[in-house]
Parts: C-alpha cells; sequence; structure tokens
C-alpha cells in the first residue's frame, strides 16, 4: 500500500521556533541582563586593587586610546592571563581551606574584569600571595620552578621579556597584599590559624615548654629523629631516605625564611601537617608537649644562607647512625634506648631522654 507524505505546513515549525527562542532568551537574561543589573552591583571593599595607574588628585590617568593607563601590576595581570596561569591556580580562600590566609569576598575583585578566579588547584591558591616572598624568588621560580618547589609541574617561563616578568612578579605581589597588610589580619598570617581552634591553642600553650632553650630543643631533637629524619633527612635538609620516593619533597629547613616563623607558626605546621603533601597531622600521633619539643628543635635550623641538599641518605643502619645529627653523647642514648624498646623496658617522655640527658646539652649538634 502506497504511503502518503504528509505536507508539514507552517505551524509545524512554531513549536521548535518557540523553544529555540526561549532558550536564547534564558541565556541572554541569565549572563548579560542580571549580572548588568544594579540590584547585582557589589560595592568594592577596602581589598579591592584597581590595577591602573592614577594623578595626585586620584584621578585616572588616560592613555592614547581614551582608556584608564594600566599599572605595572595590571599588566602583570594581562600577562598572568595570557600565560594561563589561571589554568592551574585559583584566588579565592575556600571556608575549609587553611594556610591560605584571610578569607576573600566578592567586593575584593569588584574592580576586576574579566575576574580570573581559576576553578582548579593543580597549584596552590594565589589570593594572599603578596608580600610571602621577594620578588627575587618569584623570578627565580618563575624561570625554573623545581629549583624552589621540587616536584613541581609548573612550566618555565624563562622565555619571558625582562619587562613582562617585571610586571608578572608585580601583578603577584599585589594579590592580597592589602589584606596582608591589614592589623586586623596579624594573627591570620602570623600562625595560620582559624579562630574556631581557640580550644586547641588553650589546649596546646598549657603544655609549652621554654622553646628557645637547649633543653628543650635536645628534646626535640630526639623526636625530629624518631618520626621525621626519614623524610625531612637527620639534618633537616629535605633529603631522607623516603625523599627520594617523594613527588612533592619535604622541606629543607636551613632556608633562612623559616626564621620568620612565629611559635605557633612552626606548631601548627606539626600539628596539622602541610596539605598536598605526604606529611601527616602529627597531633593524631604526638601529645602537644612533643610537639612543642619539637618546635623547639626545628627553630634551631634555619640559618643565614641555605645548606645545598646532598645525595638523599641511606636507610642503613650503620650509615643512618653516621649521618645521625645528634652529639656523641646523645647519640650512644638513643642506642640505649633502641635496645630498651627492644627490651620492653621502655617508657615514654619528652624526645626519650632522661633529665640528666638533656639538662645542659646542646641543641642538637647546631
Amino acid at each position: 500500500m502506497a504511503s502518503e507524505v504528509k505536507k508539514i505546513g507552517a505551524k509545524g515549525y512554531i513549536l521548535p521556533a518557540l523553544v529555540v527562542a526561549a532558550t536564547f532568551i534564558t541565556i541572554y537574561t541569565v549572563t548579560v541582563i542580571i549580572p548588568d543589573m544594579k540590584v547585582m552591583k557589589v560595592d568594592p571593599t577596602k581589598y579591592a586593587m584597581e590595577y591602573i595607574e592614577k594623578d595626585t588628585n586620584g584621578k585616572p590617568i588616560i592613555d592614547e586610546t581614551g582608556k584608564p593607563k594600566l599599572s605595572e601590576a595590571g599588566r602583570g595581570r594581562a600577562v598572568y592571563v595570557r600565560e594561563g596561569c589561571v589554568y592551574c591556580h585559583s584566588q579565592f580562600v575556600r571556608p575549609q581551606d587553611r594556610d591560605f590566609g584571610s578569607r576573600v569576598h566578592a567586593g575584593d575583585y569588584a574592580n576586576e574584569t574579566p575576574n580570573v578566579l581559576g576553578t582548579s588547584r593543580t597549584g596552590p591558591d594565589l589570593s594572599n600571595e603578596g608580600g610571602k616572598m621577594p620578588d627575587a624568588w618569584h623570578v627565580g621560580h618563575l624561570i625554573d620552578p623545581r629549583a624552589y618547589t621540587p616536584g613541581s609541574i609548573m612550566p618555565s617561563f624563562s622565555f619571558l621579556s625582562e619587562e613582562d616578568m617585571g610586571d608578572l612578579v608585580a601583578y603577584l605581589q599585589s594579590l592580597g597584599r592589602k589584606r596582608l597588610e591589614d592589623p586586623k589580619n596579624k594573627g591570620v598570617y602570623e600562625a595560620y590559624y582559624p579562630e574556631a581552634d581557640t580550644a586547641f591553642w588553650q589546649k596546646s600553650e598549657h603544655h609549652k615548654p621554654n622553646v628557645d632553650s637547649a633543653t628543650a630543643a635536645n628534646g626535640g631533637a630526639g623526636i625530629f629523629r624518631q618520626n621525621c629524619a626519614v623524610c625531612h633527612g637527620t639534618n633537616g635538609l629535605g633529603n631522607g631516605p623516603n625523599a627520594l620516593a617523594m613527588n612533592k619533597k619535604p622541606a629543607n629547613f636551613s632556608r633562612p625564611f623559616f626564621k620568620a616563623y612565629s611559635d605557633k607558626t612552626w606548631y601548627y605546621k606539626v600539628a596539622e601537617g602541610v596539605p598536598g603533601t605526604r606529611m601527616p597531622r602529627w597531633k593524631l600521633i604526638l601529645e602537644p608537649e612533643q610537639m612543642w619539643y619539637l618546635v623547639a628543635y626545628l627553630k634551631t635550623l634555619p640559618q643565614d644562607q641555605e645548606v645545598i641538599i646532598q645525595d638523599y641518605q641511606s636507610i642503613d643502619d650503620k650509615a643512618w647512625e653516621g649521618q645521625s645529627i645528634l652529639p656523641n653523647k646523645l647519640r650512644a642514648s638513643y642506642q640505649k634506648l633502641g635496645e630498651a624498646k627492644l627490651h620492653g623496658t621502655y617508657q615514654a617522655n619528652p624526645g626519650g631522654l632522661t633529665g640528666s640527658e638533656t639538662e645542659g646539652g646542646s641543641s642538637g649538634g647546631h
């Protein structure tokens, strides 16, 4: 039986046309009309940056194209966008974040179009990067990332011109700089701990010894050797035997910038670990007093000039003893300690040392 082809009249296209039109209207409303509505505008906060140059009266300087003239950091922002830094770095501190500094708010970005908030954290968040490191550090890091951050997958930007490099560093130093310089945020940047941890700090402070004493440092040397040296190395240079297999290498504590750490910063790093690395949260294993002893020892490691990392150390018993950070007297006490553990007669105390072994001793040979 022959089939009849039914012709579709004009009415047959009305419904699809309405669906397509409604779709475009919805997209335009959501992406253009609503964001441009006055009710949706966000006023700049006191931390909002303006990447333009101004005259002595505070008015924007207009260039030959009739647009506000970009500042050095403004030109660096353009380099940041052009080189795709936003693909790997975010610029917003989330509520659950620690060690990234102060929280950010919508008004902090009111003057920035388009925004470069990012959606990925292949690299660390940069919301509060400004002022943490000197310009020279940023230049070196951009040229050879792995020399400054072992295990980093960040590409080298050594191809940038001197002007572009300077502009990009100026932009990085502007990120969160106003938050850093606000006295209200001083505690956040010095200690990196949230206000919700008040009870945690009260408990910790109650057990705090004199972390500037040689006695405490010697106790901490024992705790470091037992728990940390396998990754950080016996001298804290980041070259322990486990480090060989780590993508994100342990910190080299001889670096001078560690001198700027406050007691609370050291303690918090030890207690909470370091996100994105293999370092555990030692507060789940060590007691507060033990962590303070460890802080006392760690404070002795930073030096005026960074010690170049030697070959990775061996886990072999004899080689390990030869690489020890401990003076001979303390090294002998640890050999006795190992024997006590073997025979089940060991009783824990900070660093595994008796008062006679720590009192008046040196601070871990440093």
